[in-house]
């Protein structure tokens, strides 16, 4: 009896293992900062950025394939290894620290930081097209400190993409935000120059 139980065991066991070993293992990916300087002067100022709003349906770790106008796919080993909106406002910030020459530059929540402007950004589309395109769409506003009218836009950037792979999707998304942030980084610039 004994011999029998062991054997019904160890035969759970090898089916145990041998489910583990078809199961592909998990990607990660991050988005990456890729603005670059443009020679302007430094600007003499403080921004934090933040909160970010993305959409419900791309708001989660597995990478959100769009493969219809109507139709997504939700790729369970394939993830962003962090949260959307923090890595986008991570990002941002980012770019930002080189589009506008300062170090001070942080994402909110940040305690004992006394901001100049703080940059809000509600992100409306994050469409990840498999070797096709990286598409962000956002609005975003800059509020000075002290109050008055922000300065809002809104940014549509299409990047194309190299390849099947999530990589060239995480890597277009990276330079879609690049693109926002120089939008961004203009409009500090443009609300700094009229109050030095």
């Amino acid at each position: 009896m004994a011999v029998r139980s062991i054997l019904l065991v160890s035969i759970a066991l090898v089916a145990a293992l041998a489910a583990g070993c078809g199961t592909a293992p998990s990607r990660f990916y991050t988005l990456d900062s890729t603005a670059a300087a443009d020679g302007t002067p430094p600007a003499r100022c403080a921004v934090i950025v933040g909160p970010v709003g993305v959409p419900a349906s791309v708001d989660r770790a597995e990478f959100v394939v769009q493969v219809a106008p109507n139709r997504v796919e939700i790729d369970e080993f394939n993830r962003w290894a962090a949260p959307l909106g923090d890595s986008i406002a991570s990002i941002v910030a980012a770019n930002l620290i080189v589009l506008l020459g300062t170090p001070e530059v942080a994402t909110a929540p940040f305690a004992n930081f006394n901001p100049d402007y703080r940059v809000t950004i509600n992100v409306q589309r994050f469409e990840s097209v498999r070797a096709e395109a990286a598409i962000v769409e956002a609005v975003w506003a800059v509020q000075k400190r002290g109050g008055g009218a922000p300065r809002s836009g809104r940014t549509v950037a299409r990047e194309a993409v190299q390849g099947e792979g999530f990589d060239a999707l995480a890597a277009g998304h990276s330079r879609a935000l690049a693109t926002m942030s120089a939008d961004i980084a203009a409009a500090i610039r443009a609300a700094n120059d009229t109050v030095h």
